[in-house]
């Protein structure tokens, strides 16, 4: 691909790029969890406000645009994931003129704003499931869900063995004996995507949001909602037995639901610029992945390819390649990702042992043996982590920072059982361990204070003491610390990028990898322990400190040349 995005820009500076419809294919998005980000008004729960007070802070970051995870009403069932009305604010995080003021902000600053849509389920509070429940069987109202009659003499049994995500059954019985399903928590039922009032009802939150400026959309699950449920379900065994790559995976990833993005995108290309759009989508197979990232789609997709990958050469090398060798076949461009709100955070992984080919979520194990300190090399992985860090910030393509990497943060594990909130703890998801409440944490402003300048009570989530030299005031300055190797790297990135595409260096070995990027930008990275030499060209920056022409292991460098 050929795509040239920019010109030299001069870090730092806001840069108007509102206009440039292309701004999305090499953006550094940052992610705000935005109950866990700032919070103006003191009463321990982040807000709209809060993260209006922290523009500058963003525009010093020097990212491109903010994602921001669900901010509607919600019991919070499942982190705001559980929505009760997607056109409105949660009041205990601020109201619509909260958001337009917020927007405006980051907007003023040169920062994009993309929301958080959850489609595959609401909460049990939406207005419409409140009346599905309030009406009988087979009526109008609760063909927008999808309930079923139980089996059993009585109705008394589910319609399925199926377990949803968080852990225990799928289904849940109501007072009339019919039967719901929900693929995550109980408070979460699932739209029927065939219904086309539920189809409707979401091209018209697309534009509400879209009206009030808001630049794009984070899809969540977005290889769920269709799904074929005839009238005798298959088991779970049947369903474990079943290929997912085929399109016709009863519950997920269905051929079916490309349609339902297609008109998603008449809707954005109805605005100019018109809006963006990523899936998250758990797929195995590229193929399967290239078609949520298809122009007549949603435009882009997530890759968590290096997210589940070990701190190792091979592993990146192949893993950047067959990603870019999608990308050039969709048209979309790459995405790149190490955090987020739902896995541990890569400082820590990458302190853990290697998983070498293990299928776990790495880190969990750790986080559900109460994060012992002795099985955590705390300065490797934080080392392991800006290194891989600045290669992600040297690839084409888009890269998906979470809040409080650029601090440094590892997570937070000695969370008491009596302050957890994620459902995955409650209900017993294996593959969560203790869940994601780690990540989750407020994350530090200040050195001191109550809650380390995230407000002025306690946070709600607890913080730990070690936040304090993680905070953004203890970093602010330092020249080797987190904070401004992201400043540095983000500013750099945005006077080099180019074109989409790289080159990629021979090294004569599996444990260096370097590649050249348009305009003479080389990025170089030593996985192992011994020191390499240098290629020629001068120095722009270094994830740790160089030697000399020496570059350490861990370490990745940016030249030119």
């Amino acid at each position: 691909m050929s795509t040239d995005l920019t010109s030299s820009l001069p870090a730092g500076d806001v840069v108007d790029r509102m206009d440039d419809p292309d701004w999305w294919r090499q953006a550094a998005v940052y992610q705000i969890y935005p109950r866990s980000f700032a919070d103006a008004n003191g009463d321990g729960i982040g807000d709209l406000k809060g993260i209006t007070s922290k523009v500058p802070s963003l525009s010093a970051l020097g990212v491109d645009a903010v994602w921001l995870s669900p901010f509607y009403p919600s019991a919070l069932a499942d982190g705001g994931y559980d929505v009760d009305d997607y056109r409105d604010v949660d009041p205990k995080i601020g109201t619509l003129a909260d958001f337009d003021e917020m927007t405006a902000a980051l907007h003023a600053a040169g920062i994009k704003v993309i929301v958080d849509i959850v489609p595959n389920h609401s909460s049990d509070r939406h207005e419409w499931f409140k009346r599905a429940l309030a009406a009988p069987k087979g009526s109008p109202e609760r063909d927008r869900y999808i309930f079923r009659d139980g089996l059993g003499e009585n109705g008394d049994l589910p319609p399925s063995d199926w377990t949803a995500a968080f852990g225990g059954p799928a289904w849940s019985r109501v007072e009339d004996g019919q039967w719901y399903l929900h693929l995550f928590t109980p408070e979460q039922p699932d739209w029927n995507w065939d219904n086309p009032e539920v189809r409707a009802d979401f091209l018209k939150t697309l534009r509400f949001w879209s009206d009030r400026g808001v630049d794009g959309f984070r899809v969540d699950v977005a290889n769920l909602l269709v799904k074929d449920l005839p009238e005798v379900l298959p088991s779970k065994a049947e369903l474990d037995s079943m290929d997912r790559d085929s399109g016709d995976y009863p519950l997920a990833d269905r051929d079916e639901v490309h349609e339902i993005y297609a008109d998603w995108r008449r809707v954005f290309n109805e605005y100019d610029p018109p809006r963006t759009a990523v899936a998250e989508a758990w797929v195995d197979s590229p193929a399967r992945r290239a078609k949520y990232a298809s122009p007549e789609g949603l435009g882009q997709a997530f890759n968590f390819d290096l997210l589940q990958a070990d701190f190792s050469g091979p592993q990146f090398h192949r893993i950047i390649t067959e990603n870019l060798e999608q990308s050039r076949n969709t048209g979309s461009s790459s995405t790149w990702v190490f955090s987020n709100h739902d896995v541990t955070r890569h400082a820590t992984r990458y302190g853990l042992p290697p998983l070498n080919g293990r299928k776990v979520k790495q880190g969990v194990e750790w986080v559900a043996a109460g994060g012992p300190e002795d099985e955590l090399d705390r300065a490797g992985g934080l080392r392991r982590a800006r290194a891989a860090t600045l290669l992600m910030l040297a690839l084409p393509g888009s890269s998906y920072l979470y809040q409080g990497e650029e601090l440094g943060l590892h997570e937070v594990a000695d969370i008491p059982a009596d302050r957890r909130q994620d459902p995955s703890f409650f209900r017993g998801a294996e593959y969560d361990g203790l869940g994601r409440d780690g990540c989750r944490v407020p994350i530090p402003w200040t050195s001191s204070g109550t809650s380390f300048g995230f407000g002025d009570s306690d946070a709600h989530l607890p913080q730990p003491q070690w936040f304090a030299d993680h905070s953004e005031q203890s970093q602010d300055g330092a020249a080797d610390s987190t904070l401004e190797l992201y400043r540095a790297a983000l500013g750099l990135r945005r006077e080099l990028q180019a074109g989409e595409s790289l080159e990629w260096l021979e090294t004569g070995r599996e444990d260096v990898l370097a590649f050249r990027r348009p305009n003479g930008w080389v990025s170089i990275t030593k996985f192992g322990g011994d020191d390499v030499e240098l290629p020629d060209g001068d120095v722009l920056i270094a994830s740790a400190e160089l030697d000399g022409r020496s570059l350490p292991g861990a370490t990745t460098a940016w030249l030119k040349q």
